[in-house]
């Protein structure tokens, strides 16, 4: 098989990707201009997202995938490498570990954590490798972004040996979300549906019935779904907000400042519920860990 060939998109693939490109509006066109605060979008995901949402996954999800000493691993839609890192700090020195994102941005900043690693280039969909390349195969929060998910799932249960394991990580449902559906709630009563429904791309394979069939479209029917709770934890209800704005897969380049002035303060009301007295803002996001074994 040819690593670098892509498989023709399935059905549920296609519907996926038109869902997907409706609601975040071409998010790759996104990434090549500037967020609301003029910072690359990358910069702004690893310094406020990875500390408040992310940075807890990276070893839970090794965790799962039994990473061992010397095993050869690939992080898939790496970003600014957290999977990967925490993968490393099993595997390496005697194995290899490899994170792959379309993203030369997100690349950028993960090349400056560790030189260890490998930081490759490429899409989902088309992985660059051969067959059975890796013992691991993992992606954390990523599969809900790619165009086609059944086509990346493919891609990724192909990179596996006999015996290999694949742990895919993604959020549940937004209403399980409680501070996000609350954002997204008050979202929809200041602009409406447009700007309300940019928080929902993140969460779409929240349903969990869905999630187990990509897996079965993909040829992969034996996997098992847990679901693990985590906080995601701001400085304050100012900074979650702010956050949001800056960040190109929700609300980025959406608000002029008029409006981001009025959820700011209407979000310091509707939001208090999950502030302490110190002002920091703590609430649950579960994420559904999905795990596989080759045979």
């Amino acid at each position: 098989m040819n690593p670098r060939a892509a498989a023709s998109p399935s059905p549920a693939d296609a519907a996926f990707a038109r869902h997907v490109a409706a609601e975040m509006n071409a998010k790759d066109k996104i990434m090549n201009t500037t967020t609301a605060t003029n910072s690359n979008p990358a910069e702004v995901y690893d310094r406020f997202f990875v500390p408040a949402l992310f940075a807890q996954w990276g070893p839970r999800v090794a965790a799962a995938a039994q990473i061992a000493p010397g095993d050869h691993a690939l992080d898939v839609g790496c970003g600014t490498g957290v999977l990967a890192l925490a993968v490393a700090e099993r595997a390496l020195p005697a194995g290899r570990v490899v994170g792959l994102d379309a993203s030369e941005e997100m690349l950028g900043v993960a090349r400056r954590k560790s030189s260890a690693i490998e930081w490759v280039p490429g899409k989902a969909e088309s992985l660059p490798f051969e067959d059975a390349s890796f013992d691991a195969v993992l992606s954390q929060v990523a599969l809900m972004l790619f165009e086609q998910p059944v086509g990346a799932l493919r891609q990724m249960w192909r990179m596996l040996r006999p015996g290999g394991r694949l742990v895919v990580a993604v959020p549940d449902r937004l209403e399980n979300s409680p501070g996000y559906l609350a954002l997204t709630e008050l979202l929809q009563r200041l602009f409406g549906s447009d700007i309300a429904d940019r928080m929902r791309p993140p969460f779409a394979l929240g349903d969990e019935p869905r999630l187990r069939g990509l897996f079965v479209d993909a040829g992969i029917g034996e996997v098992a779904i847990t679901t693990e709770h985590g906080p995601v934890r701001f400085d304050s209800i100012d900074a979650m907000i702010s956050t949001e704005r800056a960040c190109v897969w929700t609300l980025g380049g959406l608000l002029d400042a008029e409006q981001f002035e009025r959820l700011r303060r209407r979000a310091r009301q509707d939001l208090s519920a999950f502030a302490a007295t110190d002002g920091r803002v703590e609430f649950d996001m579960p994420m559904h860990v999905v795990t596989a074994c080759r045979p």
